[in-house]
């Protein structure tokens, strides 16, 4: 059935696991996705909606070097919003409303327009491992298949229980059964596993709700995308958001439901998400507060289903039911079905390389929930890099490796391999030490070159991206370099109550002053002539403000972004005996052993090595 050798097996058809087959298939290794049930590619198994704080940054990021996830996001999506438009640049984060069903079939549909995938649907029950290296998969039908690396994406599905009250039962999400095999086969090769815990909110008839009670979210009124390619197209109508609040009278209706909810009578004893929590855990946590936000997302176009972001709860189902209909707007609601909590096998991800590769067996790949991370937008990445590396590898080419001031998705992988987690890791903006160079923004330029160097972002694409980076910089010299007169520039600085001044000067300062935007300096002829003349898109004339107006801190970052490099760059040798450090601490040797950094700023960043343990290992390496 299956007589050729795969270079790539990716085993689990989520977003980790079909980014993971897209980009190794993109890049011409020969490829096959096997999941448990074709019909649930990509699916939106939480709730209906790409991107967010730090997370619209990753998903910029799959973009530029060619993955999918922005452009099924744009062709599905509902609404578009850019989040904290109030504060700098480095905090913007887009972020759309995703039509659930709409969004699998794209992936569906995109993924079988990808040149040397393969699709098989069963379930992996076990790895064949010879000799420390993996050489394929074997099915729960006793079906083996070869190949040269595997990427494991299982989602919530390894040995999953879902939990309803004090009822549980086997499943990697509602109406699917667990997959089982893999985890005691990882452990008996000598891996670390532990359990996770997720959870979703109750699904509801949106015929049932009474809107006119809740607040209206609507989308941005000029709505963006996601993706940099010019083959989709920002929404021209949108869906409206809701929003309403819990309660003290819902609080006391959940609270007695407590003594038969698994998160506090011991069913459940592993850790959830600490900024997703559920409903119950936040009255619990929160007992101050006398209301939460609830967020009443509609899940497509068409469907009357809504998604009740902020109502996660693995409550008795008749509690649920009874606490949400005393939410204002709710009064007549009618469930389609209850929210659960899902338990799950992972493996701290301390057990990876940077390419995410394991330590223990060569060519067997880890991405997604099973490295203990939460939401579709890490997993994505991480299935993006994973799958880049299996191909890479069986190619014989150079692992690709993203560093902390080139992306978020370094800082993601970083962040797992070096300090691991043991709660659901989500990305944020403060995890990132250079997010000023980090924006959403310039994700293109900063890696869409290197996307078209491995052979997945197009010709095209770079070609579109270096226009836009040329006349971006173009027009920050035509601030640079161009006077302006009292008389031409002390009616836009008055009007915005700022200092006016007595002789001609350049108009890059007056553009950088903080109060004074584009929209401003159009006033002045010789700009709105320039934009008019170069046919200036919205695209690069909100990069050239960013470069004015934040280039002190731009060129502050990359400064300390060169010192580590200076790090990055001094090696550590593999397998490196640390026992004979004898002056570096006992915690120090042990964590170091363990991860095994592979450059001094990696060991720099683990924690429980202090810096004199790094200054004995720099003196002892002759640094």
């Amino acid at each position: 059935m299956f007589n050729e050798v795969y270079d790539v097996i990716v085993v689990g058809g989520g977003h980790a696991g079909s980014e993971a087959a897209a980009s190794a298939a993109n890049m011409g290794s020969k490829t096959l996705l096997i999941t448990m049930n074709l019909q649930n590619i990509a699916q939106m198994s939480c709730n209906p909606a790409m991107g967010g704080i730090a997370k619209g940054q990753i998903v910029r990021e799959i973009d530029a070097l060619g993955g999918y996830s922005g452009i099924v996001s744009d062709t599905s999506a509902i609404q578009f919003k850019m989040l904290n438009k109030s504060k700098g640049p480095a905090m913007w984060s887009p972020r759309v409303q995703s039509d659930r069903m709409r969004f699998a079939e794209d992936w569906r549909l995109l993924l079988e327009q990808t040149k040397n995938l393969d699709f098989y649907q069963e379930m992996v029950s076990g790895l064949i491992v010879e000799n420390g290296k993996v050489c394929g998969v074997t099915t729960s039908l006793g079906v083996k298949i070869k190949s040269k690396t595997v990427v494991l994406t299982n989602g919530t599905f390894l040995n999953g229980l879902i939990h309803i009250g004090d009822k549980n039962f086997g499943g990697g999400r509602a109406g699917e059964r667990a997959a089982t095999g893999i985890t005691e086969q990882l452990v008996n090769l000598g891996f670390e596993s532990g359990r996770m815990k997720t959870g979703t909110p109750p699904r509801v008839d949106g015929r049932s709700l009474d809107f006119s009670k809740m607040v209206e979210q609507p989308g941005d009124v000029n709505p963006e995308k996601f993706s940099y390619l010019d083959t989709t197209k920002p929404l021209t109508h949108q869906r409206s958001c809701h929003m309403s609040y819990t309660s003290l009278k819902v609080h006391d209706l959940l609270r007695e439901g407590f003594d038969r909810s698994p998160m506090f009578n011991g069913r459940i004893k592993s850790l959830g998400p600490r900024y997703c929590p559920s409903i119950e855990d936040k009255i619990n946590r929160f007992a101050d507060k006398d209301r939460h936000q609830l967020f009443v997302e509609p899940e497509g176009w068409n469907t009357v289903e809504y998604y009740i972001n902020g109502f996660s709860t693995s409550l008795p189902e008749d509690v649920q039911f009874k606490a949400l209909r005393s939410v204002v707007g709710f009064e007549n609601v009618k469930f389609f079905r209850p929210g659960y909590a899902i338990e799950y096998d992972y493996f701290p991800p301390t057990q990876l390389k940077h390419t995410l590769e394991t330590k223990l067996v060569d060519g067997l790949f880890f991405a997604g929930q099973i490295n203990g991370t939460t939401g579709y937008e890490e997993a994505a990445s991480q299935g993006l890099m994973a799958g880049i590396n299996a191909a890479l590898q069986v190619q014989e080419r150079e692992a690709f490796i993203l560093k902390r001031d080139e992306a978020y998705i370094g800082v993601l992988v970083d962040d797992l391999i070096t300090k691991g987690t043991e709660e659901p890791y989500r990305m944020f903006t403060s995890r990132a030490e250079y997010r000023t160079l980090l924006r959403q923004d310039n994700a293109d330029i900063r890696l869409t070159p290197k996307g078209f160097d491995l052979g997945l972002a197009s010709e095209k694409r770079l070609r579109r991206m270096e226009e836009k980076h040329g006349a971006a910089e173009k027009f920050v010299q035509f601030f640079r370099e161009t006077s302006v007169t009292p008389d031409e520039i002390n009616p836009v600085l008055e009007a915005k109550n700022s200092a006016a001044i007595r002789q001609q000067d350049k108009m890059f300062k007056m553009f950088a002053r903080p109060n004074i935007s584009i929209d401003d300096m159009k006033q002045v002829a010789s700009v709105s002539e320039y934009i008019e003349a170069n046919n200036l898109d919205g695209e690069v004339i909100e990069q050239t403000e960013i470069q004015v107006k934040y280039s002190g801190y731009i060129a502050k970052e990359k400064n300390n972004a060169d010192k580590l490099t200076r790090l990055e760059n001094i090696k550590i040798p593999v397998n490196f005996d640390y026992s004979k450090l004898q002056s570096m601490s006992l915690e120090a040797r042990e964590k170091l052993t363990k991860i095994q950094p592979v450059t001094i700023s990696q060991a720099s960043r683990i924690s429980g090595v202090s810096p004199s343990d790094i200054s004995v290992l720099l003196v002892f390496m002759g640094r």
